[in-house]
């Protein structure tokens, strides 16, 4: 099976959806029946070609992206690379038509612009394609594109009508898109986690300091980190030990820092910036807690590294959190911007401290269960029954 995959984002651009493609395409590498073909965004100022190993090729189109914002993309971003990538994608077919070697199918990640891109390449040469929803390319999801929602939301529709599947990560997300699609078929595959490469390390966590991750991802204010620094404005009054480490840069980050200069917390509110997705392991085995105070959420990569390394998970009842927290069994779901039932989840927590490794074996346990190569298989066995519809 020959797969054309599409996604702007892919390592070092981007965050949730462009690790999922590094970890799928690992996965796909595995699999010797698939040959997968991807088009993505490049920081360079020229086309780059890489072989990820078995028959996976990364196909990076310059953009003329702003190195110094890799975990946005800008409007000019999308609008280049869907061009670039048209342009692209559509030589590639035709060359490999010319010789007996036609893509069967196209996987593409986000409705827009990457379902838009497959659904012309559905029309000019009858490729089947699936569309794998990812978060704000569900019309509702981020308050940011409220405006745009309103003149994308027949295109959504037409999208996910023709296409073979689509693919929410979460039942959270699966039911916001049936808000615009109330008769549209979805079929949830979620996220995955590599638990060799994320796995707990109790000797990691300091002794004269509790400290508490929201894991690696964009800092947005859809994030919600405010309301977590509220909690801790609460707490440290009675646990002076906790500190809040913040990876990750984004849009939301310059805002957050004045609001942690306004409490006057900046002893204990530290921004680490970006760390690549490889080095980010030690800041999740030095925490004890993993807490995501999001707005809105697909389903958190960053929540499942958090998982796989034994930590206790607070969280507010956003995307595929109710699939992955157990209410007083390996954390706590709390509501939408209280910093105040925040630091109630962990002050529980800190003042039952039998409770915080027992609740890490279950998060643990739970990360087990979410390996990369069985979402892989998931996505191929979606890909061979598009074909099969199409046939």
């Amino acid at each position: 099976m020959k797969v054309l995959f599409l996604n702007y984002e892919y390592p070092p651009l981007g965050a949730g959806a462009a690790n999922a493609t590094a970890y799928l395409l690992t996965e796909f590498a595995k699999l010797p029946e698939l040959e997968v073909h991807l088009v993505t965004s490049s920081l360079s100022n020229h086309v780059e070609h890489i072989r990820i190993g078995g028959e996976v090729y990364v196909h990076r189109l310059p953009i003329g992206k702003d190195p110094e914002k890799l975990h946005s993309q800008s409007m000019r971003d999308i609008v280049a690379y869907s061009w670039k990538a048209f342009l692209f994608a559509s030589r590639l077919v035709r060359a490999e038509k010319k010789k007996n070697k036609s893509f069967d199918v196209t996987l593409a990640f986000f409705t827009v612009p990457c379902g838009f891109l497959a659904y012309l390449f559905h029309l000019l040469f009858r490729l089947p394609y699936l569309v794998a929803l990812r978060g704000s390319d569900v019309p509702g999801y981020n308050e940011k594109y409220s405006f745009l929602y309103i003149f994308l939301r027949p295109l959504v529709r037409l999208i996910w009508k023709y296409a073979a599947v689509v693919i929410p990560n979460s039942d959270g997300l699966r039911d916001l898109a049936r808000v615009t699609a109330p008769k549209q078929l979805f079929k949830i595959i979620p996220n995955g986690v590599d638990t060799a490469q994320f796995f707990p390390d109790y000797t990691k966590r300091p002794d004269d300091e509790i400290i508490i991750t929201p894991g690696a991802s964009r800092i947005t204010d859809r994030k919600g980190l405010r309301y977590l620094v509220e909690a801790l404005e609460i707490l440290l009054p009675k646990y002076p030990t906790l500190k809040l480490k913040i990876m990750g840069d984004g849009s939301g980050r310059e805002t957050l820092e004045a609001f942690v200069r306004k409490k006057k917390l900046e002893d204990t509110v530290i921004f680490i910036g970006r760390v690549p997705r490889e080095a980010t392991l030690q800041y999740y085995q030095e925490a004890t807690f993993f807490v995501l105070p999001s707005l809105n959420e697909g389903m958190s990569n960053a929540m499942l590294e958090a998982l796989a390394c034994g930590l206790p998970i607070i969280a507010t009842e956003t995307g595929g959190v109710r699939e992955l927290v157990e209410e007083g069994k390996n954390g706590f779901i709390v509501p939408l911007r209280s910093g105040a039932k925040i630091a109630e989840a962990l002050e529980t927590l800190l003042s039952q401290s039998d409770k915080i490794r027992t609740f890490g074996e279950e998060s643990r346990q739970r990360a087990e269960e979410s390996s990369w190569n069985t979402v892989a298989l998931r996505f191929k066995k979606s890909l061979d029954e598009s074909i099969g519809k199409s046939s």
